[in-house]
């Protein structure tokens, strides 16, 4: 009988069904690293979505044998342990590229249109106070013929790419940055950085995207163009970006995810009150529809390794 351990379970906003098969379920609603062994101790599956699990956390988990993440990220995971000592690692993959690639043009209209500031400026009664019909203190700018440039081209890039092709823009899909060779259909890292009005970032985060857009890249960007990152906090080199912000050397910020969650209060990004940058707290993947279908997407992970044929296996 397997005995299955939830790190994070509220992190999971879904009902999630029993699995059908014999098994004993413990939840947590979070856990601390210093519970973590403890509390898998007799796991033979563990699931988490954002708990840790590295070399000296797995080490003394002899029973374990599956590790299910619930998202699509697996940066939490020592993958490298995991395939060294036969530990099977899912992920779930898909479920929310709808809603991820939808923030991120949220995110891209509220900015190009000056959503706030007009807001605000409604609040403060000033179209009340207008001399016309209409109050026209900011520039707002189309979409349409645009350039949009994407960096990594996964399922979610490729949903933004989709999107932004129906608003009129002009895409252009990155290279690796680095990279020797310029795959057909990609445009070189740094090229795509000059030429883009909007950048948005959608790499996973390893050691070689750590930090992946800092002083060097937004020197690049055009002073009016804007940052869009829903993928990982960690991509982005947070001071610089924002001194940029302040000294006016970028048009905008949109940033769904910080580099460490939840962030402390001295994050240099947070202690900004600019009306171009906008924060959200990593909600991009948490539409209702997104949430029931990666807790359907879990649960059938367990029931495919429990039937010997594990799926969306990333290790």
């Amino acid at each position: 009988m397997e005995r299955i351990v939830f790190l994070d379970q509220s992190t999971c906003r879904a009902p999630l069904r029993p699995p059908r098969f014999k098994h004993e379920w413990r939840d947590y609603d979070t856990t601390a690293p210093n519970q973590v062994v403890e509390r898998l101790l007799d796991a033979t599956i563990a699931i988490t979505n954002k708990v840790p699990l590295r070399a000296h956390e797995l080490r003394p988990l002899p029973a374990l044998r599956f590790i299910a993440v619930a998202a699509t990220g697996v940066d939490v995971v020592d993958l490298e342990y995991c395939r060294a000592n036969g530990i099977t690692v899912c992920n779930v993959p898909h479920y929310a590229t709808r809603s991820v690639s939808e923030l991120v043009f949220l995110l891209i209209l509220a900015l190009r249109r000056n959503l706030f500031n007009y807001r605000t400026t409604v609040q403060a009664g000033m179209w009340q106070k207008s001399s016309t019909f209409s109050l026209l203190d900011y520039p707002t700018h189309d979409l349409a013929d645009s350039t949009l440039g994407i960096i990594g081209y996964g399922d979610i890039g490729r949903a933004v790419e989709k999107l932004g092709l129906a608003f009129g823009m002009d895409v252009l899909i990155a290279e690796r940055k680095h990279a020797l060779e310029v795959r057909p259909g990609r445009i070189p890292f740094e090229k795509v950085l000059a030429l883009s009005d909007v950048v948005s970032l959608h790499a996973p985060l390893d050691a070689s995207t750590r930090k992946l857009i800092g002083s060097t890249e937004l020197t690049r960007m055009k002073s009016t163009a804007l940052l869009i990152n829903t993928s990982r906090g960690g991509l982005v080199d947070e001071q610089v970006l924002a001194n940029a912000l302040q000294m006016r050397l970028l048009g905008g910020a949109g940033l769904d995810v910080l580099s460490q969650e939840p962030p402390t209060s001295d994050n240099p990004l947070l202690t900004l009150d600019l009306p171009n940058l906008i924060i959200t707290p990593h909600v991009g993947w948490a539409s209702e529809e997104a949430v029931a279908m990666m807790a359907e997407i879990l649960i059938s992970n367990l029931e495919a390794f429990a039937a010997g044929h594990p799926q969306n296996v990333v290790s």
